[in-house]
C-alpha cells in the first residue's frame, strides 16, 4: 500500500534547511513533491558542495525542475503548475516570492484551495522579519539556547536540530497538514507563517512551565534535565567513549546504584541539589573504571535508562537500529529511514536525490504542459 500522503501534490521552492526538510518528510510519506531549482545555480559555485549530489539526503524522494525565474515565461509556468498542486512551500525571506510575482495572492488566485506554506527565521512580520539569521540566532531569542550547556562555558551550538528542523521544518509540515485538513471542509487554502524562533520556543514549552512553577533555575547545568543532576548526564568510560544515564524515577535510580555497586549513603539523597556536583564526581570516577562495551553489557536493556553515546558511523550498526531498519542506504549513502511508521501505509524513499533540473521535461509532461510549450521553454532556456 502507498504512503499515507499518496496523491498529494506539492511544489517545493528549493532553499536551505527547514523547507527541504519539510519537503523530505512529505515525500517520505508518499506525497509527490517537485523541487523548483533555480536554473541560474545549475553548475554554479556552491557554498554547500554536497547539495545536488547523492549526499544531499534531504533532497531524496523528489524530482527536480530547474527554472530561470528571472524570465516571465518561467514565472507564468510556475503559476500554471500551481493550478495542479495542493501545496506550495517556500523558505525565502519575506517579500522574495512577492517580488517574483509568486506570492500567496497570485498563486491562490489561480488555485483558491492551495495551501501556501512559508518558513522563515523570525516570521513574516515584526522588527526582525528582514534580518539575516541562522538556527543558532533563532534558538538564542527563544530563550532555549541560554538553558543549554555547562555552567562555566558559553552555551554550545546544539547542531541545527532545534531551529532548522524541529522548530522549522517539522512545524511547517505540521502546519501544511493542518491547513489541508481544514481545506477539506472549507474548500479554501490558506497561508502558513512558520517561524523558527516560535518553533524553538514551542519546543521549550515544558521548560517554560517548569520555570514558572519554580522548578527550573536560569543557571545552566543546575536543573534536572540540563546536566545538573548526577543521574541525568553523559559520562566518560575507560576507553574514552561515553554513556548516557537518565535514571530520574526512584526505581530507575535504585537500579543504577545497584548495577554500579554503590553503597555510599550520600547517594540516597537523590534530589538534594546541594549534593549533585559531589555525587557527579563520584559517579564519573565509577564510569571510568569500565569501557563503554563493558557498561553496555551490564546496563543496556535494564531499568537504568541507559544508552551508549554512539557516533554516526556506529549508530546505524547498533542491534536495535538494525532490527528496526531505522537507517537505510540510498544510492550507497547511509541515512535515517522515513518515520514515523504506520500499521497499513508503507513509507519509503522513492528515489535518490536528484541533480537540479534532472526531471524538467518529465515533470512538465506529467503536469499537463503541452509538448510544443515545453519545446519553446527549452529553446528560450527558461528550463
Amino acid at each position: 500500500m502507498a504512503g499515507p500522503l499518496a496523491g498529494l501534490r506539492v511544489i517545493e521552492m528549493v532553499g536551505l534547511g527547514p523547507c527541504p526538510f519539510a519537503a523530505m518528510m512529505l515525500a517520505d510519506m508518499g506525497a509527490e513533491v517537485i523541487r523548483i531549482d533555480r536554473k541560474a545555480l545549475v553548475g554554479a559555485a556552491n557554498p554547500f558542495p554536497m547539495l545536488g549530489t547523492k549526499f544531499d539526503v534531504m533532497a531524496r524522494g523528489r524530482r527536480s525542475l530547474a527554472l530561470d525565474l528571472k524570465q516571465p515565461e518561467a514565472r507564468e509556468l510556475l503559476l500554471d503548475l500551481v493550478q495542479h498542486a495542493d501545496v506550495l512551500i517556500e523558505g525565502f525571506r519575506p517579500g522574495v516570492m512577492e517580488r517574483l510575482g509568486l506570492g500567496p495572492e497570485p498563486c491562490q488566485a489561480r488555485n483558491p484551495s492551495l495551501v501556501y506554506g512559508r518558513v522563515t527565521g523570525w516570521g513574516q512580520t515584526g522588527p526582525l522579519a528582514q534580518a539575516a539569521g541562522h538556527d543558532i540566532n533563532y534558538l538564542a531569542l527563544s530563550g532555549m539556547l541560554q538553558a543549554m550547556g555547562r555552567a562555566d562555558t558559553p552555551p554550545p551550538p546544539p547542531l541545527n536540530l532545534v531551529g532548522d528542523f524541529g522548530g522549522g521544518g517539522m512545524l511547517l509540515a505540521f502546519g501544511v497538514l493542518c491547513a489541508l485538513l481544514e481545506a477539506r471542509g472549507s474548500g479554501k487554502g490558506q497561508v502558513i507563517d512558520a517561524a523558527m524562533l516560535e518553533g524553538s520556543a514551542l519546543l521549550g514549552s515544558m521548560i517554560y512551565g517548569f520555570r514558572a512553577f519554580g522548578a527550573w533555575q536560569d543557571q545552566r547545568a543546575a536543573n534536572l534535565l540540563d546536566g545538573g543532576a548526577h543521574f541525568y548526564d553523559n559520562y566518560a568510560c575507560a576507553d574514552g567513549k561515553f554513556v548516557s544515564i537518565g535514571a530520574i524515577e526512584p526505581q530507575f535510580y535504585a537500579q543504577l546504584l545497584r548495577l554500579c555497586e554503590i553503597s555510599d549513603p550520600s547517594f540516597d539523597a537523590q534530589m538534594d541539589r546541594q549534593l549533585w556536583q559531589q555525587l557527579k564526581q563520584k559517579l564519573a570516577a565509577i564510569f571510568k573504571t569500565k569501557s563503554q562495551r563493558e557498561w553496555c553489557d551490564l546496563m543496556e536493556g535494564s531499568e537504568v535508562c541507559f544508552a551508549p553515546v554512539l557516533d554516526m558511523a556506529a549508530a546505524p550498526q547498533h542491534p536495535h537500529n538494525l532490527a528496526r531498519a531505522s537507517f537505510i542506504e540510498v544510492a550507497g549513502v547511509s541515512q535515517p529511514a522515513p518515520a514515523p511508521r504506520f500499521s497499513r501505509s508503507q513509507t519509503a524513499v522513492s528515489a535518490p536525490p536528484a541533480t537540479p533540473g534532472q526531471h524538467s521535461e518529465a515533470i512538465l509532461k506529467d503536469w499537463h504542459i503541452a509538448p510544443e510549450r515545453i519545446a519553446m521553454l527549452l529553446d528560450k532556456r527558461v528550463i
